[in-house]
């Protein structure tokens, strides 16, 4: 998972009534890859587990996480953020997700436009594109494979904590900068460097 740093505890795994392998299912076949909603509400329960949400060790300076077995082969995460941090403007290189405050309170600032996935440096945004949802514990939001956010804990005294689930798992993140209405592509991510 990129930019976050990592607990020093082992990663915990999530896996009670969850099948992991999107191929196929022993008792009933083929399962077909999660949706957007399936994995929103995949993140709501996971985020409703306060046993689960407690045992994330919380750091004051960076964040925190513990990768989770995700709904039919997908990529989940649960987050600990602490005061004033954020991801940064990033897509999630052409998965879909979801995600779902757990404890405190996330904004997200999003896109409502298409980014072209290649072949540019700089882009001018238009009026009117920008988006902005408060997500205060409980509260989430599915997002499909060509969401660009960027989530911010607003808090200047307290730790929030999210699930995270993508499908595909991420294959890349793209990491952009703004300025105004200028958004820049500054970097390509691949799992490999995630570290």
């Amino acid at each position: 998972m990129p930019d976050v740093r990592t607990s020093p505890s082992s990663p915990t795994h999530l896996s009670a009534g969850l099948v992991t392998d999107p191929g196929t299912d022993p008792a009933s076949g083929p399962v077909a890859p999660p949706s957007a909603a399936e994995l929103l509400d995949f993140a709501r329960r996971t985020a409703a587990d306060a046993e689960l949400v407690a045992s994330l060790p919380l750091d004051p300076e960076g964040r925190t996480w513990l990768r989770l077995d995700g709904p039919g082969g997908s990529e989940a995460w649960l987050i600990g953020w602490p005061p004033g941090t954020g991801t940064g403007w990033h897509d999630h290189g052409g998965s879909h997700g979801a995600f779902v405050s757990a404890a405190g309170e996330l904004n997200e600032q999003s896109l409502a436009a298409r980014l072209p996935t290649e072949g540019w440096k700089t882009l001018e945004l238009a009026d009117g594109v920008d988006r902005e949802r408060r997500l205060p514990a409980g509260q989430g939001r599915a997002f499909g494979p060509h969401h660009v956010h960027e989530v911010i804990n607003p808090s200047d005294t307290e730790h929030a904590v999210s699930v995270h689930a993508y499908y595909p798992p991420l294959p890349l993140m793209r990491r952009y900068s703004r300025t105004g209405q200028t958004l820049r592509l500054e970097q390509v991510e691949r799992p490999e460097e995630w570290g």
